[in-house]
């Protein structure tokens, strides 16, 4: 009994110092280090204007009006969009209903950017993402878009690319993924422009 009662004191102890180690200290130390040296990615990459938070480097967000460049469709939530309910749509390659909504959606894009009806449309522009939150678009769609967006903003053609380019991330430490665009990023700079 006394040899059971000094393996239990032992595992109370044990318990209680991982407890205050791995819930109070090792949480509180990431999080200094992190307010730190990264305080901008730690508080959500937030993007604000005036003040006001308009939104995050990381989510993407609807966009419908001519005037902006729209990002990839998005299967989260029934709206799309909501970082609440972040998944892609788990409909795999040979999935009927998958295959009618990206022939559906090549058609409004090239219908939407004044494209001839056999113009290759690049995927990110009829694929939602694996969370459907994906903030970025490949620069050949950004590309493509911008003839619409110029019309809608009555600017030209030209001085659209150069708010693209300079809008326009490289690839990861030089070497990892492709030239994108982050679509709110790109928004809000013609706002800004204009």
């Amino acid at each position: 009994m006394k040899n059971m009662l000094s393996e239990l004191r032992m595992a109370v102890v044990a318990t209680f110092s991982l407890a205050v180690v791995l819930c109070g200290i090792y949480p509180l130390v990431v999080w200094v280090i992190s307010q730190g040296l990264f305080p901008h990615e730690a508080n959500g990459s937030l993007i604000k204007r005036g003040g006001t938070i308009v939104g995050s480097e990381l989510i993407a967000q609807n966009f419908s009006s001519p005037r902006y460049f729209h990002p990839r469709p998005s299967a989260a939530g029934e709206a799309g969009y909501d970082a609440g309910n972040s998944s892609g749509s788990n409909l795999g390659p040979l999935s009927k209903k998958l295959a009618d909504a990206v022939k559906e959606r090549v058609e409004a894009y090239r219908t939407e950017n004044g494209l001839a009806p056999d113009a290759r449309v690049p995927a990110d522009a009829v694929t939602a993402s694996g969370s459907g939150l994906d903030p970025h678009i490949d620069l050949k769609n950004a590309l493509l878009q911008a003839p619409r967006v110029a019309q809608a903003r009555r600017i030209g053609r030209e001085a659209m690319e150069k708010i693209i380019k300079a809008n326009t991330e490289g690839r990861d430490v030089g070497i990892f993924g492709e030239p994108r665009v982050n679509v709110l990023k790109l928004n809000l700079a013609l706002d800004k422009k204009m």
